[in-house]
């Protein structure tokens, strides 16, 4: 299975520093700036991305955030939807109560219009039971071999991603990663990121030994090779990338400039084989939003009508 050509971005109205989630995510900083200037900043780099992506051929359809609720986390919608090549669509259940208000029914509307889709599942009841999976956050796909990877973490229940696996025929791989403060990596895609032939992975963060085996044991029987990024490589992003494609089927890694300046050349050149790099200026976005370019990307594989 390719990667995606079409992708869903939502333009942040109210993005900001968010207390609720800092608490899991140590990626967050906040930033001594007004609140105005963060979220036109943070306006500057999206606008700045996007228009960088289309002109690449990629198709990016821009979503409006609403201005009510105030939502600071907006800008990444990969955390609440998930969209599949057989039609269906799958909603998640979010670990704060202010990111909650991010599925908008009007966006899914939208898709609904100009694709074909099978069905809707909404897996958002296991909130009351504080009970999360976060999307592309909690998730990082192997597509080509069916394959799901999650790093367990208050965002990330083991149940339920066994579940969703199940749901849509995907074999299921677990682990655990901490941080550098040994706490549990908030997200999985901020350590691991699988293209059509390449990972790109925090080994050095997963302490089990028999995890790491068997993460490395898939990658190296499915033919990609394993490009291994230390912590601090980790904190500056370099494992929040993702592959994408354009309509002529020029492949590219979009990753931020921040992660690029911190990877080696032999690193560079290992990823330049597989696609052409292209490199986002996003430092407010990371900064006081703890994510970066793969967070900001929900991935569209529905058919088109």
């Amino acid at each position: 299975m390719k990667p995606t050509n079409k992708i869903l971005m939502v333009r942040p109205t109210s993005f900001g520093y968010n207390e609720e989630t800092a608490a899991s995510n140590s990626f967050q900083n906040n930033l001594p700036i007004s609140h105005s200037d963060i979220n036109t900043n943070a306006q500057i780099e999206f606008d700045a991305m996007v228009d960088s992506l289309i002109e690449n051929g990629i198709d990016v359809l821009v979503i409006e955030d609403t201005p009510s609720p105030i939502k600071p986390d907006a800008i990444f919608p990969n955390n609440w939807i998930t969209t599949h090549k057989d039609g269906s669509i799958y909603l998640f259940p979010m670990a704060t109560k202010n990111r909650q208000p991010e599925k908008r029914e009007d966006i899914i509307a939208l898709l609904k219009a100009k694709h074909k889709t099978s069905k809707i599942v909404d897996l958002s009841h296991t909130e009351v039971d504080n009970r999360y999976l976060e999307g592309t956050g909690s998730i990082v796909f192997d597509h080509a071999n069916k394959t799901a990877f999650a790093s367990l973490s208050p965002r990330t229940e083991k149940d339920l991603f066994l579940y969703y696996c199940h749901e849509i025929g995907y074999k299921s791989i677990y682990f655990h990663s901490t941080d550098a403060y040994n706490q549990d990596i908030y997200h999985t895609n901020v350590m691991m990121c699988i293209g059509r032939k390449f990972a790109v992975i925090c080994l050095d963060s997963i302490q089990n030994k028999e995890e790491v085996n068997q993460i490395s044991h898939h990658f190296l029987e499915n033919g990609k090779e394993i490009i291994t990024i230390t912590r601090e490589q980790m904190n500056h992003f370099a494992g929040n990338m993702i592959e994408l494609r354009n309509n002529e089927n020029q492949h590219f890694i979009v990753m931020s400039k921040t992660a690029y300046n911190c990877l080696l050349p032999e690193q560079i050149d290992k990823l330049s084989t597989y696609a052409h790099i292209l490199k986002m200026e996003i430092p407010t976005i990371e900064k006081v939003g703890g994510g970066s370019t793969r967070c900001m990307i929900a991935e569209i594989f529905l058919p088109l009508k």
